[in-house]
């Protein structure tokens, strides 16, 4: 599975002014929900703030990769946020977060789920990919992402 296939341009947002975990965890969920019309706003967030309760997905360096699961069956699906500042995730390093790649997984995607979350967290650990993503707009960002030389995610 490649980062294009769960990720579409109407799902990334760059330069939000975000300024606490649950307005990003919100914003993502929202985002996330377009992705098919039986997700439901609600069901993501509690399920992306169910995962932080259990423990940050925060991963250091201003990065974060929230994810959680629903109930439907169907496709993977991912979003992607940039805030305008960072914000207290936390992550950790106790470093501020303003990369946020959230994704959303049926409940029986089980090794799909860690290959995706491994594979994300790879990717973002490219700090010459991680510093470009802070440069450019928001249809240069998922140029970016989905531009990912074939590796799977």
């Amino acid at each position: 599975m490649r980062i294009a296939d769960i990720l579409a341009q109407n799902r990334v947002a760059v330069d939000l002014q975000l300024v606490s975990k649950k307005a990003v965890l919100e914003t993502l969920a929202g985002l996330l929900a377009t992705a098919d019309p039986r997700l439901k706003v609600n069901e993501i967030f509690d399920s992306l703030n169910a995962r932080e309760r259990l423990g940050t997905t925060g991963l250091g360096a201003g990065i974060a990769i929230p994810h959680g699961r629903v109930s439907i069956d169907g496709a993977v699906s991912g979003a992607f946020v940039r805030t305008c500042k960072p914000i207290g995730f936390d992550a950790v390093d106790n470093a501020p977060v303003d990369l946020f790649f959230a994704l959303c997984v049926p409940k029986d995607a089980n090794q799909s789920h860690l290959d995706l979350l491994a594979a994300l967290a790879a990717r973002f650990s490219d700090s010459a990919f991680v510093a470009d993503l802070r440069k450019v707009g928001a249809e240069e960002v998922y140029e970016r992402l989905i531009a990912d030389g074939g590796q799977s995610v």
